[in-house]
């Protein structure tokens, strides 16, 4: 069984394997750049943000939905949910947050599992190719076993050397994709981190007054 085996995967050869990685690679620089572009269209200036809502909710909740409406970003959408519902009060208007900003998070998470898959499993991908060239590669040795001289050691270091090709597209697909999941996961938390501030802004307000309106 083990020489059939090491027969099929010569006949399989490696070439189905660079062109997945390639596949995945070009789609991680697609997710990648589409996850940039959607960062950068719902950026919320969150510093600039909370003395204008401050000011905003002295005026009332009109004046603070025009505010927060102007902005996409997860921080603006999640306490504009809260200052709709104001007249319920700080527990109700919190539990509406942290549900607004539950379904954000998935809006700003999407994609971010394929990049990870992506840069987890190329190495293992290229590192299969490695092995069926390999096995291809002693495959080839083994016909050629009659034959000497530098010709045949040119022919089994060549098919090595393209069996390793594999590897090293593997680890240049993972590693752009493991550093896009590891920055973007960053920007969610600081989003998060961000949104929670600013969300503690209306809930002050709402528990130092009475009617939370």
């Amino acid at each position: 069984m083990t020489q059939q085996l090491s027969n099929l995967f010569h006949e399989i050869g490696v070439v189905w394997v660079l062109i997945l990685l390639i596949v995945l690679g070009v789609s991680s620089v697609a997710v990648t750049i589409a996850r940039m572009l959607f960062l950068w269209q719902n950026r919320v200036p969150v510093a600039e943000l909370q003395p204008k809502v401050l000011a905003a909710l002295e005026k009332g909740q009109q004046a603070t939905e025009d505010v927060l409406s102007g902005y996409t970003g997860m921080e603006a959408q999640v306490v504009l949910a809260g200052v709709r519902e104001m007249r319920r009060g700080p527990e109700a208007v919190a539990e509406i947050m942290a549900a607004k900003e539950a379904v954000e998070k998935q809006r700003y998470e999407k994609f971010l599992n394929f990049l990870s898959s992506v840069g987890a499993n190329s190495p293992f991908i290229g590192l299969l190719g490695t092995v069926i060239g390999i096995l291809g590669a002693f495959s080839d040795l083994k016909e050629q076993v009659g034959q000497t001289g530098a010709s045949r050691q040119a022919m089994i270091m060549g098919s090595i050397s393209e069996a390793l090709v594999a590897t090293a597209i593997g680890l240049f697909v993972a590693i752009p994709a493991v550093v896009a999941y590891n920055q973007f996961r960053t920007i969610v938390k600081r989003t998060q981190a961000n949104t929670d501030a600013l969300s503690a802004i209306l809930l002050a307000h709402l528990k130092t007054t009475k009617t939370g309106a």
